[in-house]
């Protein structure tokens, strides 16, 4: 499987869990609970992000400018991401709280859909699937998955 391929069923995932805080951050009673769904989310997407900074945006940035272009972008969106989830931590009211978090998944949506409509076509073009297939190993050894 190529990492590419394992990076979007890990999106779709994702975007399952998205939908759902979406319904259930309006419904938190404090701060601290929105807070709690936050480090949840902020958990799971540094995982996530991690293995795309090492497997696909290293290689990436061997072929392009490093600079600007997608690559940056994506760096960039990924700081955006984490630094949202680091002043939720520091959030108590629940309006502010909600706000932040909402925002967050927000922006990770929108991060998704470029990495889904031109980072990852535009690494198969750049990189092949024999190197995609090989990250994709690397993949599934970090996820511990069995083939």
């Amino acid at each position: 499987m190529k990492v590419t391929q394992a990076l979007l069923g890990e999106h779709a995932v994702f975007t399952t869990l998205f939908t759902h805080l979406e319904t259930r951050i309006p419904q938190a009673d404090s701060g601290a609970e929105v807070v709690a769904l936050g480090a949840m989310l902020q958990s799971a997407l540094a995982s996530h992000a991690q293995l795309e900074d090492k497997l696909l945006f290293g290689a990436l940035e061997d072929v392009m400018d490093t600079r600007m272009g997608p690559v940056a972008v994506m760096r960039l969106e990924h700081e955006q991401i984490e630094g949202g989830l680091e002043a939720l931590m520091t959030q108590d009211d629940v309006t502010a709280a909600t706000r932040t978090l909402l925002q967050v998944i927000d922006t990770a949506r929108s991060h998704f859909a470029k990495e889904e409509q031109i980072l990852f076509p535009l690494s198969a073009q750049l990189l092949g699937d024999e190197v995609l297939e090989t990250f994709g190993e690397r993949w599934a050894s970090a996820r511990h998955v069995i083939e």
